[in-house]
């Protein structure tokens, strides 16, 4: 009867390890399924110019939404925010003379991404010190990653966008910054249209081996 017993616990245990092991390849796959939709996404990125006109669902938006202020920040500033545009009767005004507006009006979205130019805190070398505004010389920087990172959620969700320039022609900045009634320190600083893609649309392949370098150039 021991000798079951024993044999019995052995057989148990062996499972248990099968199991565990099996768990653990199964989370290794998964990662690597993850990591690879992650590649994907960004390999497959695309400037999409022409949209079908359908609502996106709210569910959509805040995922790209979460997506975009995700990206990296000097000093963790985060100066960006986001006015999403679907109230197509607004756009005429909002904006004036952009040669774009034909993108705008077939998108079932457009989304403004505006920077706060400058940043409110104590000074680094006295954290202790009252707050105080001075200009922000890397909100730029800033503003790139927050619009690539939503330019890549986008093509994850299978949608289509492309990042139309605002910042810095005035023409196209100054019309955005009247309506919306930003205040002097934030900037309109790119304008993308997105939308579920009209037609056939394809990555470009961008790979250019001449332009890295190891150790030195």
């Amino acid at each position: 009867m021991k000798k079951k017993l024993f044999y019995l616990s052995v057989a148990l245990m062996g499972l248990a390890m099968a199991v565990s092991c099996c768990g653990k390849q199964e989370e290794v796959k998964d990662d690597a399924a993850n990591a690879d939709a992650a590649i994907d996404a960004i390999m497959q990125r695309k400037s999409v110019r022409a949209y079908t006109g359908d609502t996106i669902p709210c569910e959509m938006i805040d995922k790209l939404l979460r997506a975009a202020v995700a990206a990296p920040s000097g000093m963790d500033v985060r100066p960006w925010h986001i006015v999403v545009m679907t109230d197509k009767s607004q756009y005429e005004e909002c904006f004036a003379g952009n040669f774009n507006m034909d993108k705008f009006m077939q998108a079932g979205a457009v989304f403004i991404f505006c920077a706060d130019t400058t940043v409110t805190r104590p000074p680094r070398e006295n954290p202790d010190a009252p707050a105080v505004t001075t200009p922000n010389p890397i909100w730029r920087d800033d503003m790139g990653a927050c619009t690539e990172n939503f330019l890549v959620a986008v093509e994850a969700l299978k949608l289509g966008a492309v990042w139309t320039a605002c910042y810095p022609f005035h023409d196209r900045m100054d019309p955005v910054a009247k309506y919306l009634q930003l205040p002097g320190n934030i900037v309109p600083y790119s304008i993308v249209p997105v939308g579920y893609p009209a037609g056939e649309n394809q990555p470009k392949d961008k790979w250019d081996e001449s332009r890295i370098h190891y150790n030195k150039w």
